[in-house]
C-alpha cells in the first residue's frame, strides 16, 4: 500500500516539482491549492487529487489529509512587496494557515514539513548563515515565515508532533511564474531577456543570493516526506553558494548569446543585501543530496521558458558572449 502525502501549494512552482518527485517515488499525492499563485496546468496529466481551497479552511484541510503519512506545507502568500502592502493578508495565510495545518496534523498524528524562508535572517549575522544565527525579519513576509516555523517547532515540543521546518533560499527553475509585479528575480530576468526587454535591477546588482535549482530542493522534500524526517531546529535547504545579480546577468548573456540591456532602479524596501546558507545540517540529514551548478541550472531554466514562449535562445559555446562585462556594470 502506497504512502499518502498531502502537498499544500502543490500547484505552485516548487509544489509541481515535488509532486512529480513524490509520484516517481510511488506515493499517493493529494494537492491542496487555492490557485492564487499556482496553476492547474502545472499538474496537467499527473495522477493526483487536486483539492481547490485555502489552508485556512480547517474542514477542507482535515478531509484532504485523512490517512496521510506526511504533509508538506508549501502554501503561502509570497513576496516581500505584497506583505508591505497588506501585512494582515500575509499573516493570515502564512501564519494562521500554518497553524491550521499543524492543528490538523496534531489531531491525526501526521508528520509535517513546513516551508520557511531565508528571509527570516534579515541582515543579521555573518555569512554563511547557520540555523542558530540571529533572526531579524525586515518585512511582514519574513515575520510571518518566522512565526510559521516557530509554531511548527512549538507543536513538536509541546505535542510531540514530528516536524521539519525548512528555510528555503532563492529557489528557481521551470514552472516559476512570471508576468506579474511580484515575480522572483530569475524568471523575471529570463522573461525579459527572451523578450528583448531591459532587465530591471533594484540597486547596484551586487547583492548576493544562494540560488538553488528546484529539483534538488524537491528531491530533499520528497525524501523527508517519505522518511518522515524531523529535527528540533529549522534547517537551511541550500548548497551554500553565493552569487551576485550581475553574475546571473552575465550567465544569461552567455546563454542567449548577446548583450542584455540593464536598467538600475532604487533598492526595494525590505530586501536583504546578502544571503548564503550554511549547509552543514542539511548535508547531515540528506547526505546524498546534490545540486546543479548555476550555469547548468540557468541553461535548463532558460530552455524551459524558451520552449514555453516560442523564443529561441542561442546555445552556449562558440559565439556566446562572455559573462565578465556584466560584472563591470555600475
Amino acid at each position: 500500500m502506497s504512502v499518502k502525502v498531502v502537498v499544500t501549494g502543490g500547484a505552485g512552482f516548487i509544489g509541481a516539482h515535488l509532486t512529480r518527485a513524490l509520484l516517481a517515488a510511488g506515493t499517493e499525492v493529494v494537492v491542496i491549492d487555492d490557485l492564487s499563485t499556482g496553476a492547474v496546468s502545472n499538474l496537467a496529466g499527473l495522477p493526483v487529487e487536486l483539492v481547490i481551497g485555502s489552508v485556512t479552511d480547517r474542514s477542507l484541510v482535515e478531509e484532504a489529509c485523512t490517512g496521510a503519512g506526511s504533509i508538506v506545507h508549501l502554501a503561502a502568500r509570497p513576496s516581500v512587496e505584497r506583505s508591505l502592502l497588506d501585512p494582515m493578508a500575509t499573516h493570515t495565510v502564512n501564519a494562521t494557515g500554518t497553524l491550521t495545518v499543524l492543528g490538523v496534523a496534531q489531531r491525526a498524528e501526521t508528520h509535517v514539513i513546513v516551508a520557511s524562508s531565508s528571509s527570516v535572517y534579515g541582515g543579521a549575522g555573518p555569512l554563511p548563515r547557520a540555523e542558530d544565527a540571529p533572526t531579524l525579519p525586515r518585512s511582514p513576509y519574513a515575520a510571518s515565515k518566522l512565526a510559521a516555523e516557530g509554531y511548527a517547532l512549538a507543536y513538536q515540543a509541546g505535542f510531540g508532533l514530528p516536524v521539519l521546518a525548512v528555510r528555503l533560499f532563492n529557489v528557481f527553475g521551470p514552472y516559476q511564474s512570471v508576468g506579474h509585479a511580484y515575480a522572483a528575480v530569475v524568471p523575471t530576468f529570463i522573461d525579459a531577456a527572451l523578450a528583448g526587454r531591459p532587465l530591471t535591477v533594484h540597486g547596484d546588482g551586487r547583492q548576493t543570493r544562494d540560488f538553488t535549482y528546484v529539483t534538488g530542493v524537491a528531491g530533499m522534500l520528497c525524501d523527508a516526506a517519505i522518511r518522515r524526517v524531523s529535527h528540533p531546529r529549522p534547517i537551511n535547504i541550500a548548497f551554500g553558494t553565493r552569487t551576485d545579480l550581475l553574475t546571473v546577468i552575465g550567465e544569461l548573456e552567455r546563454i542567449v548569446g548577446r548583450r542584455l540591456s540593464v536598467h538600475h532602479g532604487a533598492p526595494r524596501t525590505g530586501d536583504v543585501r546578502d544571503s548564503q546558507a550554511d549547509a552543514a545540517t542539511m548535508r547531515t540529514l540528506f547526505p546524498d543530496a546534490t545540486g546543479l551548478d548555476l550555469a547548468a541550472a540557468l541553461e535548463a531554466t532558460v530552455a524551459w521558458y524558451a520552449d514555453r514562449t516560442g523564443a529561441a535562445p542561442s546555445t552556449t559555446g562558440a559565439g556566446a558572449v562572455p559573462s565578465a562585462p556584466a560584472a563591470e556594470r555600475p
